[in-house]
């Protein structure tokens, strides 16, 4: 099995997994000792452990040769932990020219190292794309090109075929603790197994005083008898499974269930209307969550949804539309938190002394959403001061004025700002510029009140609170700041009148020019060669060429 037929010409040995049927039948009779006892070693190791990239690699020769179709060149045949049973067929072709762990055995064992894509592969495998040599009819091809051809060729051969292979594996799902969702499940003396039915749905754990371990290495479950051990109508007596399912069985839908939840109850997701509604709000649009998930959660809610897609119970293939992974906030030592360090930031305690609203725009202020950043009290006070500010501004310092356009433009590139760095997560940016804004109200107090009303709107998702306070008691508004339409800025009055031009001799700063934003690159050059600081830079030097940016820059090459 191979993922890169290209590569079939740079085959210099292949490599059997411990467990194929074949080693016991090819292994040369000098080799079947040292054979043996390196399958009984590597049957000893985790397949985690077979495959680290990290581990030294190992492996023995079986003492047969296979040979390669491309070139009916004779090559060995090895064992080796680093191949498992379960990926492909259990072997595979080695090419250590173009493949790291394959390099690393090669050189480990004196096997031979040939180059089929044109890179140097005398230090390291190249991995990447490149143009095919010592490759007979694939020469001079790119990657897929070539896999293309190849594919082709094996199959017009008889050698070989196109195939889909998944690393899927048995998913045990269960666990011996109490807390999880009961298997609905009843084993009966007489050897039926029972799935119970809808209508007495959901199994529900009981309640129990004490939760104590088995003696048996059983779920706690066990010693609830009274939940555990039933009687049928018949008189058949039986138990209930006492397994749990594992914390997937909850978060592998709860976005569905979220839908669901209506009050203190579930809605029958069997009903037609309820898979309507279901299918209304899926597919989630923007999924944030830590990169831990990714094998996990993720993969796990997408196996679920998509059996409810094949199913026709949904109608969307995919649960999420687009997935951002968040930085982690680290500890002020730089450390991530945890209890044993001591290094834990109570937001209880953030909260006690600054207000909620001050730590949500601090964590949003600390950097971009998708960076580690290390936590600073002191930071805090930053926040704390700017919401200070614009409480202060609203209820001691502003005057509704609507004929004031001292802050038009400011205003609506505030909003324009804000609305865009909100729809791709720049939350320390857009905090930026609302700071900016309010430093401008400051120096313009006499503010029209659709920009008051507007700025409270920009700043309520992160400040729900204070901004709720100054919308209703300030601004004299009934209803809530969350129910209002978003501001909306306008195009024409944010465009700059003037702009500033940096120009350059042979690419260094010479002067720096105000100019008309409509002014144009013919415009732009003449001025740069009457300027007088330019032309004494010059001097009557012959102009070899002028490198206009529009509107920034101007680079006169002498």
């Amino acid at each position: 099995f191979t993922t890169r037929p290209d590569t079939l010409f740079g085959a210099t040995y292949c490599v059997l997994s411990p467990e194929h049927e074949l080693v016991e039948m090819i292994t040369a009779k000098e080799r079947q000792k040292e054979v043996q006892d390196y399958v009984v070693y590597a049957k000893s190791r985790s397949d985690l452990d077979r495959t680290d990239l990290n581990k030294e690699k190992t492996g023995v020769f079986t003492g047969a040769y296979a040979i390669n179709p491309a070139n009916q060149k004779k090559i060995p045949i090895w064992i080796a932990d680093y191949v498992l049973n379960s990926y492909g067929t259990g072997a595979i072709m080695a090419v250590p020219g173009h493949d790291e762990r394959d390099f690393e055995f090669a050189k480990k064992f004196g096997l031979d190292i040939v180059a089929v894509l044109d890179a140097d592969i005398s230090q390291a495998a190249f991995t990447g794309d490149a143009l095919h040599i010592n490759s007979d009819f694939i020469n001079g091809m790119n990657k897929q090109d070539a896999i293309d051809a190849m594919n082709v060729w094996l199959e017009k051969q008889g050698l070989g075929g196109k195939s889909v292979n998944y690393k899927l594996r048995d998913w045990v799902f269960s666990r011996q603790r109490f807390w999880g969702e009961p298997f609905p499940v009843i084993i009966w003396d007489d050897g039926k197994i029972e799935v119970l039915g809808l209508d007495s749905l959901p199994l529900q754990l009981p309640k129990v005083d004490r939760i104590t371990p088995s003696k048996t290495g059983e779920s706690p479950l066990v010693n609830a008898k009274d939940w555990v051990n039933v009687v049928r109508a018949d008189g058949v007596k039986g138990h209930r499974e006492t397994n749990t399912m594992p914390q997937w069985a909850g978060s592998c839908w709860y976005y569905i269930g979220y839908v669901l939840r209506e009050q203190n109850e579930f809605l029958d997701f069997s009903k037609p209307e309820v898979q309507d509604l279901v299918n209304y709000w899926l597919p989630v649009d923007l999924y944030i969550g830590g990169t831990e998930h990714a094998v996990l959660h993720l993969l796990y809610a997408r196996f679920w949804h998509q059996v409810l897609f094949d199913l026709g119970i949904l109608k969307s293939p995919e649960p999420f539309q687009k997935l951002f992974n968040q930085g982690m906030i680290l500890g002020e030592d730089g450390e991530k938190m945890s209890k044993s360090r001591g290094n834990v930031i109570n937001p209880d305690e953030i909260v006690e002394e600054y207000g909620a609203d001050t730590l949500r725009l601090y964590e949003m202020f600390m950097g971009p959403l998708e960076s580690v950043k290390p936590w600073s009290t002191s930071g805090v006070e930053g926040p704390h001061r700017f919401l200070e500010r614009v409480y202060r501004f609203y209820t001691e310092v502003a005057n509704f004025d609507p004929t004031n356009l001292a802050l038009e433009k400011i205003y609506h590139q505030t909003v324009k700002k804000v609305t865009e760095d909100y729809q791709n997560l720049r939350f320390n940016t857009a905090i930026s510029q609302m700071m900016i804004f309010i430093n401008e109200c400051y120096k313009n107090n006499n503010v029209p009140l659709e920009y008051l009303e507007g700025f409270l709107q920009l700043l309520n998702p992160i400040a729900p609170h204070i901004t709720e306070e100054v919308y209703q008691q300030v601004l004299s508004r009934r209803e809530s700041i969350s129910f209002s339409e978003w501001p909306t800025y306008d195009e024409a009055k944010i465009k700059e009148n003037s702009v500033t031009v940096v120009l350059q001799v042979n690419g260094k700063i010479r002067d720096k020019v105000e100019v008309s934003a409509d002014i144009s690159d013919d415009q732009l050059k003449a001025l740069a060669l009457e300027n007088e600081k330019i032309q004494s830079f010059l001097n009557g030097a012959l102009v070899r060429k002028i490198i206009i940016v529009p509107k920034k820059i101007v680079n006169i090459v002498i």
